[in-house]
């Protein structure tokens, strides 16, 4: 019985002999093989670091990237761009619209994140009188003076509270930091007035998709904010106006509603009107979120900013941030099939027609500001409609002032562009009509058109670039003079 089983088995090892082979292979192939490859980090950074350097030593190709923000300029870009340029000069109506603070003496094109400190530092003392919190998104050490100051943060002078910042960083723009913590490179919301905002329309800034976060970490400092002032007109905060407003949702008449609900929101005095006025900043967010067609998409930010480029064998997303148009369109290839100048015809297309609109909505609020001043003056004037003409005014000015100080020429959303600035203009025209007809209720002969008194400014403007009041006063459909 032995005998046979032996045999048996012979048999089955002569007939089966490759799975003996397969398996002796395996076993050999497991003692030799080299350990499971791991991820070489090349060195840590330390917890609330500030300088970009530091973070490019691990991060190398990421710093590189980011340091070409350093070379600004136009590009293809018909219209803003990251160039020193002077926009009262290139939208003489904002003379007229901001006289009597800090945005008429001195308004200039930021140059991008790696100046934007370097900008404020520069430009007229008159745009820093709000105190300290002028640095909330320019400095990365914002939040951690916020932190230790309290309300001193917020009211002492601009200079006192930059005094703070560490030497070697006090011209230091945006940081890694900003967007990143430095642990685990997850994106973060570094600025508390994001955070608070956030929670006002109903969502949880702990519970945001990826998606969600690579739009909101731009957002940061991509929106309006509200600068609320004491009884001695000192600054005693700093608030997104979106209390009146759901997610994918936060129109300018929200905002309106928001300045308008508290006095304290009133941050200056037009000198021409002698309007108390709250105002709108560069509110990109608000303008592309409010249902335009690449919000509706699911695009975020950083698809067009900052979008996935090689180097070499490393695959990493851009973070040289700058429009599309100042990158042959490459960001709008990655969905768009059409050739690169057809796309950029597309954009200027479009912002031609938002600058036209801008422009006779612009002037048409500065003819309505000059109106009253006149009606300001005139003795015997019907109150009732001269106060119908400021409230009209003011509506006005939010929608001119949302669409000129937003950053695409209303290409993030053009069709509610187009719409505020229909608005807009409407109400300027409603605003002139109102003051006129006070005028000549009071026995004032009304030119038919108001002299905007440009000569009066021709000294401010940005240093070293000529004063030209002559421009975008009359614009044909295209946009052209």
């Amino acid at each position: 019985m032995s005998d046979f089983l032996i045999r048996k088995e012979e048999i089955f090892m002569q007939r089966n002999w490759w799975i003996w082979l397969i398996s002796l292979t395996l076993l050999l192939l497991a003692g030799c093989a080299p350990p499971k490859a791991e991820m070489v980090k090349t060195g840590s950074i330390p917890p609330g670091e500030v300088d970009p350097a530091v973070w490019g030593k691990v991060y190398p190709l990421e710093y590189d990237s980011f340091m070409k923000t350093k070379e600004g300029g136009q590009g293809q870009s018909k219209y803003k761009g990251s160039e020193l340029k002077d926009k009262l000069s290139e939208y003489p109506y904002l003379l007229v619209l901001y006289d009597g603070w800090g945005m008429g003496i001195e308004f200039n094109e930021p140059r991008g994140h790696y100046y934007m400190l370097k900008d404020q530092l520069d430009i007229d003392p008159s745009r820093r009188k709000a105190g300290g919190v002028c640095l909330s998104c320019k400095s990365p050490y914002a939040p951690k003076l916020k932190e230790q100051m309290g309300l001193a943060y917020f009211q002492q002078p601009y200079e006192q509270v930059h005094a703070m910042i560490p030497k070697e960083h006090a011209e230091q723009g945006l940081s890694c930091i900003d967007c990143h913590d430095p642990a685990s490179m997850d994106l973060r919301l570094s600025r508390w007035f994001v955070e608070d905002a956030l929670k006002a329309l109903g969502k949880d800034p702990a519970n945001l998709t990826r998606q969600e976060m690579r739009t909101l970490v731009c957002a940061q400092c991509h929106n309006t904010y509200v600068i609320p002032k004491d009884q001695n007109m000192k600054s005693v905060g700093l608030f997104l106006p979106w209390q009146k407003s759901q997610w994918g949702h936060i129109t300018i008449e929200d905002i309106e509603e928001v300045i308008k609900s508290d006095p304290a929101n009133r941050e200056w005095t037009h000198a021409i009107t002698g309007i108390k006025l709250g105002h709108i900043r560069h509110p990109e967010f608000e303008l592309y979120t409010n249902g335009s067609v690449h919000w509706k998409a699911g695009v975020a930010c950083a698809d067009c900013h900052m979008p996935y480029e090689r180097v070499g064998s490393k695959k990493i997303s851009s973070h040289h941030v700058q429009s599309p148009l100042k990158d042959n369109m490459r960001a709008c290839l990655q969905c768009h099939n059409q050739t690169p100048e057809w796309l950029r015809e597309q954009v200027i297309r479009i912002q031609d027609r938002v600058n036209n609109l801008l422009t006779r909505a612009g002037n048409a609020t500065a003819q309505a500001a000059k109106a009253i001043e006149m009606a300001n003056k005139t003795s015997g004037v019907d109150q009732k409609l001269l106060d119908e003409a400021k409230k009209l005014y003011e509506k006005a000015y939010y929608r001119v002032v949302f669409i000129s100080s937003e950053n695409s020429m209303g290409f993030h959303n053009p069709e509610e562009a187009l719409r505020v600035l229909g608005d807009g203009l409407y109400y300027a025209n409603q605003s002139l009509m109102k003051a006129r007809e006070a005028l000549l209720k009071a026995g004032v002969k009304v030119p038919d058109k108001f002299d905007l008194e440009l000569d009066k400014y021709a000294k401010r403007g940005t240093k070293g670039v000529p004063y030209r009041p002559e421009q975008n006063l009359e614009f044909t459909f295209d946009g052209t003079k």
